[in-house]
């Protein structure tokens, strides 16, 4: 099978040649230059081959041009987070507007993405990550959002619109350069960031109005749950065709999520313990269990989540040989 006949196979719960899998990670590195970090991430895929080819941009890239700045301090996942927070009182929410493609942060984003379509070492569907609406208001805000969640709302809301026709207009630009679906990330949806009555106010309704806006052209619709906590049955009622969380740390099992959505689940692996320090026939064993809790039915083998910064390169290539998947070992690794 082809990676894209494979993953399309999974979606619908069809049998396989073999499990399909996808990794993926930030690089902090080289990820303040749009080709530097299109080489890393096309490096990475030829390494590690996955089915799918997820884009993963610097954490500030889609909220630096409303004011946010990064931090220099680089967390344990590659993400930096942000120094200066663009909103500081509530007449800040009045400077978060549209914003146009060719912005600083989503220009960089967009060209990463072009670099990585037009190069032909990825042999699968490429998609970006794209973060929710309500998730940005959080790294724009931080901690205030919750206070002006309920003190200002309509601020709050007129914002979330502004964000929302920024999203629309830049992943209208991804498919007309020709990727194949959405990695759209909620770490709104939890439990340890907000009330489910605010998700369903604030967050949900603008999930709902972006995913239905891709549905007809995206090939590989995938949701992911960020964080602890999450609010399963909600994400699980979106229009997507895959569901991503780190089942590890939280949420339902991944057979209990396969029961509730109605395509396929990712993940099966921890990220944090296992894929990081190894040994590697531990996470051939995480591997073999999550294939048969599953049945092998509906799983697209992953990590849950971004790798950690030192994820151990043994346990990935044992790991993806013991499942019939192809490592390209003649490359340095990735940092």
């Amino acid at each position: 099978m082809t990676k894209l006949e494979r993953v399309q196979a999974t979606l619908k719960r069809e049998p396989t040649d073999r499990p399909p899998y996808a990794f993926w990670r930030h690089f902090p590195d080289v990820d303040h230059s749009a080709a530097a970090l299109a080489q890393a991430t096309l490096r990475f895929h030829e390494r590690y081959g996955s089915d799918f080819l997820t884009v993963t941009p610097r954490a500030g890239s889609a909220v630096e041009d409303w004011g946010c700045v990064e931090s220099d301090e680089v967390a344990r996942d590659g993400h930096r987070p942000c120094a200066r927070h663009a909103v500081m009182e509530p007449a800040d929410w009045k400077k978060i507007r549209p914003l146009r493609v060719e912005s600083t942060g989503w220009g960089a984003q967009l060209e990463t993405i072009i670099r990585c379509v037009v190069d032909r070492r990825a042999d699968c569907s490429t998609v970006p990550t794209v973060w929710s609406p309500l998730s940005l208001a959080g790294v724009l805000a931080g901690d205030r959002l919750r206070y002006d969640l309920e003190e200002n709302p309509q601020a709050v809301t007129d914002a979330l619109e502004a964000i929302t026709e920024t999203i629309l207009v830049f992943l209208d630009a991804c498919f007309v350069e020709g990727v194949e679906g959405i990695f759209y990330a909620i770490g709104a949806a939890s439990a340890d960031r907000h009330s489910e009555d605010h998700y369903l106010r604030f967050g949900e309704p603008y999930d709902r109005r972006i995913l239905a806006h891709v549905r007809r052209r995206s090939r590989l619709t995938l949701v992911h749950g960020h964080g602890r906590n999450v609010m399963f049955d909600r994400l699980a009622a979106l229009p997507a065709d895959a569901w991503s969380w780190d089942d590890p740390l939280g949420g339902p099992s991944l057979t209990e999520g396969l029961a509730r959505v109605p395509g396929a689940v990712v993940g099966g692996l921890d990220a944090w313990s296992t894929l990081r320090d190894g040994p590697p026939e531990v996470a051939r064993a995480e591997a073999q269990k999550a294939i048969a809790d599953t049945g092998g039915r509906g799983l697209i083998l992953g990590a849950g989540c971004v790798l950690a910064r030192r994820t151990s390169d043994l346990a990935l290539v044992e790991l993806i040989r013991s499942i019939g998947g192809q490592v390209k070992l003649g490359l340095i690794k990735p940092q």
